[in-house]
C-alpha cells in the first residue's frame, strides 16, 4: 500500500436533526481494498454519499492526495476520480447498456457521437468482466445479476483513484464473485484504491486488507482482516453475541396452497409442474437464467402462459394482472426492491398500503387506519425510522425490506412468494427476517422461496425445487437437501424429480 489518499476529519452527518454519522475520523491508503461494514442503519451508506457528492456533512471535512475538497456533487467526485457501484441499480432502462455505460461521459467524433467507439469500449468491459451482455441489449431486458455487471463496467469504464463498491456481489454467482475478485485484485496492482461494502462478511474477509466497524453512527473498529474473524465481525457490529440465524422448521399441513400443472411460457418455462402446502417453506434454487423469477412473474400475472392450471386453495385460478394476484390472496416480494417493490419517494404508511389501498377507502381513504396498519408493522418489524411520514429513500436497504414485506402481508395472503429477500442487508436484519417468514408459515401462510443463497435455502425450506433453463430438474425432501445434491440438479448433471 502507498500513501494515504482519502482522509475524513470529523465528519458528522444530521437529517432533521437526527445525527445518523457520528465523528467519523478514518485514513485509506492508495492501493488498499478498505472493507466497511455495519447493520443495516450503521451509517455506511450516509458516508459513502458523502464521499461521492450525494450529501455534504453537516461538520467535519475530506482530504483526497492530501488535500481538502469540497464535493458538492457526485460530478466533483468523479472529476477527481472517485467512481461508485452503488447498492440499487442507477441504470435508465430504455436505453442500451452502452448508452448507460457512457451517459453524460459519450465518446465523440467532432459533434457527432461516436457510437462505435462505444461499442466496442463496452466489449472491452464485457470480456473483462467474462460476461456475454450485448452493448446494444436494452436495460429493461436484462436480468438483475446482469444489471448488476452492467453498473460494475459503468464504474470501470474511466480511470478511477477511489472505487467505491456497495454490496456488488449480492446478486451475482460465485463465478461471476471470483471474475470481481480478480479484477479487483488487479486495480489494487495498479494502485486503486477500493471501498468494498458488504454484508457477507466472508468475502470481505478473504478480498480486503483492513476492515472498518460501524455501529449506529458511530466507528467502532479498524482492523487487518487478517487478525478478526468473521464471528466477531459479526459481534461488533450488533454489539452482543448473535443467537442462531435460522429459526427451527414448522411442520406444513397437508392441505395445498398452491398447485401448479402443466405450466408453460414459450421460450420461458416447460411444464413446470409442484404443489405448495399450507405452513410449508418451499425452496427455489437454481443458476441465474434458471427461470424462477420469471415463474413467479408468471403466477402473478406479469407474464402470460401458452397452457397450464394455477389452483390457490383448491380452486382455479385465472390470473391475468397483478390484481388478479392480490384478489387470488398471491403476495410477492421483489428481488428488485426499489425497482419494483417500493416507491423510495412516499412515505413509510402510502408503502405498506400500496396493494391494500382499496380495504381503507371506501369514499375517502380512511388515513388513521392506514397509519395504525402501518404503525403495526414498524413495531412489529422493529422498522427504524423517525416516523411513518419518513420517505423510504432515506431508511436502509434492511428497514426498506422490510416495509416491502409490510406491503406483501397487508393483503392478508394466503400466497407469499419471496424472491432473495435478504439481498444487501445485514446479518442480523436477515435473522430477523427469517424469524418473521417461520412465524407467517406457523400462521399458515404458504411461502415460496426464491434465493441464491444455499445457507437460505437449507436453513429456512422443508422442501426444495431445482430449476434449470426454465424446467424443474429436481424437487428435493428436507432429507435429501445438501449443497451439492442441489448443484447437480442445477448444473443438468441430474436430471428428473428426486
Amino acid at each position: 500500500m502507498g500513501d494515504v489518499l482519502l482522509k475524513t476529519e470529523g465528519i458528522t452527518k444530521e437529517f432533521s436533526g437526527v445525527r445518523v454519522l457520528n465523528n467519523i475520523s478514518i485514513e485509506v491508503m492508495q492501493g488498499e481494498i478498505f472493507g466497511l461494514i455495519g447493520e443495516n442503519g450503521a451509517g455506511k451508506s450516509t458516508l459513502i454519499k458523502i464521499l461521492n457528492g450525494t450529501y455534504t456533512p453537516t461538520q467535519g471535512r475530506v482530504l483526497f492526495e492530501g488535500r481538502p475538497v469540497e464535493i458538492k456533487d457526485t460530478g466533483v467526485a468523479k472529476a477527481i476520480g472517485i467512481n461508485t457501484i452503488p447498492q440499487e441499480f442507477n441504470l435508465i432502462s430504455h436505453l442500451d447498456v452502452y448508452e448507460n455505460i457512457f451517459l453524460g461521459r459519450e465518446y465523440r467524433k467532432g459533434l457527432l457521437l461516436d457510437r462505435r467507439a462505444m461499442i466496442r469500449k463496452t466489449q472491452e468491459l464485457m470480456q473483462q468482466l467474462d460476461t456475454d451482455i450485448e452493448p446494444d441489449a436494452k436495460i429493461e431486458d436484462l436480468s438483475v445479476a446482469q444489471k448488476q455487471m452492467v453498473e460494475i463496467a459503468k464504474a470501470i469504464a474511466y480511470d478511477s483513484k477511489l472505487l467505491i463498491m456497495d454490496e456488488p456481489t449480492t446478486v451475482l454467482t460465485h463465478n461471476e464473485i471470483a471474475v470481481l475478485f480478480r479484477l479487483m485484485e488487479r486495480l489494487r496492482a495498479g494502485g486503486v484504491t477500493v471501498i468494498y461494502i458488504s454484508h457477507k462478511l466472508s468475502e470481505v474477509r478473504h478480498i480486503c486488507d483492513r476492515v472498518m466497524v460501524l455501529r449506529d453512527g458511530q466507528f467502532v473498529s479498524l482492523d487487518k482482516t487478517n487478525a478478526i474473524d468473521e464471528q466477531e465481525m459479526a459481534k461488533r457490529m450488533v454489539g452482543r453475541e448473535l443467537s442462531q440465524i435460522f429459526p427451527g422448521k414448522s411442520t406444513p399441513s397437508q392441505e395445498l396452497a398452491l398447485q401448479v400443472q402443466d405450466l408453460s411460457v414459450p421460450g420461458v418455462l416447460d411444464n413446470i409442474n409442484f404443489e405448495l402446502r399450507k405452513g410449508e417453506v418451499l425452496g427455489f434454487a437454481g443458476l441465474v437464467g434458471a427461470g424462477r423469477t420469471e415463474l413467479a412473474e408468471t403466477l402473478l400475472g406479469v407474464r402470460r402462459p401458452s397452457s397450464g392450471l394455477i389452483k390457490v386453495s383448491g380452486r382455479e385460478r385465472e390470473i391475468r394482472s397483478p390484481i388478479d394476484a392480490i384478489q387470488c390472496k398471491l403476495a410477492y416480494l421483489s428481488e428488485d426492491r426499489q425497482g419494483t417493490g417500493i416507491l423510495t419517494g412516499f412515505d413509510i404508511t402510502s408503502n405498506v398500503t400500496l396493494s391494500s389501498l382499496a380495504k381503507y377507502a371506501k369514499l375517502l381513504v380512511n388515513k388513521a387506519a392506514e397509519r395504525k396498519s402501518a404503525q403495526h408493522y414498524v413495531d412489529a418489524f422493529n422498522i427504524k425510522a423517525p416516523s411513518l411520514r419518513e420517505k423510504l429513500e432515506y431508511l436502509s436497504g434492511g428497514n426498506q425490506q422490510k416495509v416491502s414485506l409490510a406491503k406483501c402481508l397487508d393483503i392478508n395472503p394466503e400466497v407469499l412468494i419471496i424472491d432473495e429477500p435478504t439481498r444487501g442487508i445485514d446479518v442480523n436484519a436477515k435473522r430477523e427476517i427469517y424469524h418473521f417468514i417461520q412465524e407467517l408459515v406457523a400462521s399458515g401462510i404458504a411461502c415460496m422461496l426464491i434465493s441464491s443463497d444455499m445457507e437460505e435455502i437449507l436453513g429456512l425450506c422443508n422442501r426444495v425445487v431445482v430449476m434449470r433453463s426454465g424446467k424443474i430438474t429436481g424437487t428435493l425432501t428436507e432429507e435429501q437437501m445438501s449443497e451439492e445434491e442441489i448443484m447437480f440438479h442445477a448444473t443438468g448433471l441430474k436430471e428428473g424429480a428426486a
